[in-house]
């Protein structure tokens, strides 16, 4: 796909790999969301909006942390395995929390739901204050807090294809130029 880009493009693309990697990780990831959100609030949780958002943010939260560690921030760390996890999940119930506030504004501050408003206008609101603002909040915030707190150090771990020294690997049979002892 890469290859298909212009020039000028291809080259800002792999200049913010990180940046592209984490919004297709989070366009999947939202999507999944309203998957979830929309399964659940026109089924069992039709009054519970705001709950149906924090079911379905918390579930993709998971599958995000995944995707993220291991492509969108593959090469980021310093930080041990478990105490990275607990901040990315910290740090993604703060998100969760700034996704629902747009969606708790519209509905209990605003009253936009139905009796006051039709039932088209109750959905087009949530929609647009739950699923997009809601999600751009949350998207940059976990952007600068991941960056900063979960995943700091940049190039910590080897990219794809690499060694953990920061060299392409030897290929199998030839030798590295080292004499063949364990390091």
């Amino acid at each position: 796909m890469l290859a298909l880009t212009p020039q000028p493009f291809r080259s800002l693309l792999l200049k913010r790999r990180e940046v592209v990697k984490f919004l297709l990780v989070g366009g999947t990831c939202y999507l999944l969301t309203l998957v979830i959100n929309y399964g659940l609030k026109l089924t069992v949780l039709s009054t519970r909006p705001v709950t149906a958002l924090t079911i379905a943010t918390v579930v993709t939260a998971v599958i995000s942390y995944i995707l993220n560690r291991e492509w969108s921030f593959r090469t980021r760390g310093g930080r041990r395995r478990h105490h990275e996890a607990s901040l990315f999940f910290l740090f993604s119930a703060v998100a969760i929390g700034l996704t629902d506030v747009p969606l708790l504004l519209a509905r209990y501050v605003f009253d936009l739901q139905v009796p006051t408003v039709s039932r088209p206008a109750q959905e087009l609101s949530d929609f647009i204050c739950g699923m997009i603002l809601g999600t751009l909040l949350g998207m940059f915030f976990r952007l600068w807090a991941f960056r900063r707190w979960v995943f700091p150090q940049a190039n910590v771990r080897p990219a794809r294809g690499e060694s953990p020294s920061g060299s392409a690997p030897a290929p199998v049979g030839h030798a590295s130029g080292t004499s063949g002892s364990p390091s």
